[in-house]
């Protein structure tokens, strides 16, 4: 069996989701049995998997797993299914916050809130004791049942968390209390497990990941074959893929620069979210890498003995290869797209800079950007991008677009595709691009930039933080109409690279090598 591990399903996924999700297709067009391992509860988890098309079946959430609830035929929960234990009640719709208010003889028993979106389907109850305190909170799965109850202080501070199985008893709980490392700060420790007729305590959340993986390894142990774990976020199971009672074939996959500054990847300091990871790197049986350049930087800086594995995060559906391809003459002249994240990483104020020269010379040249905002300190990254605009006024110019899926029918009118990071472990928004036939212009950035753009062929390579230059390829590329025609042809011929067929051979290298490892661990065994 193939586990991929991540956190949950949020509805904005970052590249590390749409990476494995396109896995995951990938996998299940060859017919290859696999799960989706998630960590975090999320009451719209299976609503969220059933947008992309996966079955109740191919997901494993700890959180159902001890509740009982990986399967459940769902019921839609309305205000009128909720049992409040008294008569003669009076409810009040406050519509614009999405609840409704129930009250008992004029007190206030209850607010209710739903889910607008789904006929008012309900997501929490809000019970208030007789002094009008909140004291305890149900929340609601979106299959119908309750599955989180959060219990409150006198002074509105969650206090225990229970999780319920579909009797309603409890399975799982853990308490807030202060610890010597937070302060004052209340953190979740102490969880309380009954599972399989048994009691366990785990002081984290990581503990209590390693018993899962441990579980669930062990309920899908055979001899024959090895179950291959792939962690796509080192800090969701790190230690508990280390500390696994039967043997596994564990792969940490590196989907982003494991240094702090990629430039730098023999000297700078360790990327945080992979420091665990990277000092215990021997211990893992596979590592995989996007780019070969990361793959041989991770073997000059760290020597470990783990088969080490170059497979691209990103794969360009057959379907796709093999479209149609969209003629420079039918895209709208100097659109130029970025899907990103609004954040420090993406610098996008650079992209900004370089539009911002480029239109003297180009004034059809635009920017539009896909994407939502990082809020960290207020919204900086943003911020920094509106005062550009502002300043050289560009109100006409560079426009904001939020968030959208609708990548498609985006990318097949635009011509040029813009990217100023400060670091990357792949970018699978540029490999769609290229995909989709837009010229690239990048910064020489460690990893995948420089790897997606072939410079002079499906598009243009900067060096590093020098934005006049990117300023320059810009207005180079749009004088010219065989250095368009040139570069969309050469992005759409570079995109096969990254076919299905291609990245499953790569995975099928990684399985091949798993199964050599355990034939040769059962010989040793026997």
């Amino acid at each position: 069996m193939i586990f991929h591990i991540n956190a949950t399903l949020p509805a904005k996924k970052s590249g590390i989701e749409h990476a494995e999700l396109k896995r995951i297709r990938l996998f299940e067009k060859n017919k290859i049995k696999q799960k989706l391992v998630l960590r975090e509860w999320d009451p719209n988890l299976h609503a969220q998997a059933r947008k992309e098309h996966l079955s109740d079946d191919q997901l494993l959430n700890l959180f159902d797993y001890f509740q009982g609830t990986l399967v459940v035929d769902p019921k839609h929960i309305t205000l009128h299914d909720v049992d409040f234990g008294l008569p003669n009640l009076k409810f009040a719709h406050e519509e614009k916050k999405h609840r409704y208010l129930v009250f008992h003889q004029e007190r206030l028993l209850a607010r209710v809130n739903y889910d607008q979106t789904d006929n008012e389907r309900v997501k929490s109850v809000e019970w208030f004791d007789g002094w009008n305190n909140l004291y305890q909170v149900k929340h609601y799965d979106e299959r119908g049942f309750v599955s989180l109850v959060q219990w409150y202080t006198p002074d509105n501070k969650i206090h225990q968390e229970v999780w319920l199985d579909l009797q309603g008893r409890p399975v799982l709980e853990n308490s807030y209390k202060h610890t010597m490392q937070n302060g004052d700060r209340l953190v979740k420790t102490a969880w309380l497990l009954r599972h399989a007729g048994e009691i366990r305590q785990f002081d984290t959340l990581d503990e209590l990941m390693t018993h899962f993986l441990n579980l669930i390894n062990r309920e899908y142990y055979q001899i024959a074959r090895p179950n291959i774990f792939i962690l796509d976020r080192s800090h969701l199971g790190d230690a508990g893929l280390l500390k696994l009672d039967l043997p596994a074939y564990r792969v940490l996959h590196m989907h982003n620069a494991h240094t702090s500054n990629a430039q730098k990847p023999m000297e700078a300091s360790l990327n945080n979210h992979y420091e665990y990871a990277l000092y215990n790197l021997s211990a893992y049986d596979a590592v995989v890498s996007a780019t070969p350049q990361q793959t041989n930087d991770l073997m000059a800086r760290f020597q470990p003995q783990s088969n080490l594995f170059t497979i691209p995060v990103g794969i360009v559906d057959q379907n796709l290869l093999d479209q149609p391809k969209v003629p420079v003459q039918a895209r709208t002249f100097g659109k130029m797209v970025v899907f990103a994240r609004i954040a420090n990483e993406k610098q996008l104020d650079d992209l900004v800079r370089a539009v911002s020269l480029a239109h003297q010379s180009i004034p059809e040249l635009t920017l539009d950007i896909y994407g939502y905002a990082d809020p960290t300190d207020n919204y900086a990254a943003r911020r920094a991008i509106e005062q550009i605009i502002t300043s050289d006024k560009l109100e006409r110019v560079v426009t904001f677009h939020g968030y959208t899926e609708e990548i498609d029918q985006v990318e097949n009118h635009a011509m040029l595709y813009g990217l100023t990071s400060r670091m990357e472990g792949f970018n699978l928004a540029l490999m769609e691009a290229i995909s989709h036939g837009l010229i690239g212009i990048t910064y020489d950035v460690n990893y995948g930039p420089n790897e997606i753009i072939q410079d002079q062929v499906n598009g243009r390579i900067v060096e590093y933080g020098n934005y006049e230059a990117l300023a320059e390829a810009i207005v180079k590329i749009l004088q010219s109409s065989a250095l368009i025609e040139k570069y969309s042809v050469g992005a759409y011929a570079s995109a096969q690279r990254y076919s299905e067929k291609n990245v499953m051979q790569a995975w099928q290298k990684l399985f091949d090598a798993a199964q050599v490892q355990w034939d040769q661990m059962q010989k040793v065994n026997r």
